[in-house]
């Protein structure tokens, strides 16, 4: 399992029900299905995942988030999760308040834009970064809204929303004291456990 998946596996409570945002593959689902006893069902687009989740088993639907999630009552959920994919979805803002509408949790891992590396490329180089962890140009990227951790931090100040904790990683999803010391400088990927 990835090691970002292997942190929020720890921060997941057993026999929880967990709505899995844009899942993927369904590696985390079919992670915590099969060892926490989790209820958990995913959302995805691409048909190849969603494929790949009904081989595994893994209860999903085929449904554009951007279109919304009114299909899902309050609360219906303990935990929502979406990992890498807010960037991607036309109003962030308004995805999380549905987020923390349908789950009384949310975790969010998301591309620190503000990085030191994007940030020297950028002022050196003149345009934008293309990295292994961002392997996209300016013009094929899915991500439409380059977000750092510190304009997390405010979104979620500004709308009430409280941050239960967070982690901030490296490249290779590793915790070190420098990026903890200043995660908008040195995270390449943020996550933020929140609620309301």
């Amino acid at each position: 399992m990835r090691t970002d998946l292997e942190l929020l596996n720890e921060w997941i409570q057993p026999k929880s029900r967990v709505l899995d945002l844009g899942c993927g593959p369904g590696e985390l689902l079919e992670h915590l299905i099969g060892n926490k006893e989790v209820q958990g069902y995913g959302l995805e687009i691409d048909p190849e995942n969603l494929n790949l989740c009904i081989e595994k088993g893994i209860p999903v639907l085929d449904q554009n988030i951007d279109e919304g999630l009114e299909n899902f009552g309050d609360q219906s959920f303990d935990l929502v999760v979406m990992t890498h994919a807010l960037q991607q979805f036309r109003r962030p803002d308004l995805l999380l308040d549905e987020m923390l509408r349908i789950g009384k949790e949310c975790i969010i891992t998301f591309p620190n834009f503000g990085h030191w590396r994007n940030r020297i490329h950028l002022g050196i180089k003149g345009h934008m970064p293309v990295s292994e962890f961002l392997p996209y140009n300016w013009y094929d990227t899915p991500n439409i809204h380059f977000c750092t951790f510190n304009d997390f931090e405010r979104l979620c100040q500004e709308k009430g929303i409280k941050i239960m904790r967070w982690a901030a990683v490296d490249g290779h999803l590793k915790d070190h004291w420098w990026i903890r010391a200043m995660p908008n400088l040195f995270s390449e990927t943020a996550i933020f456990h929140v609620s309301r």
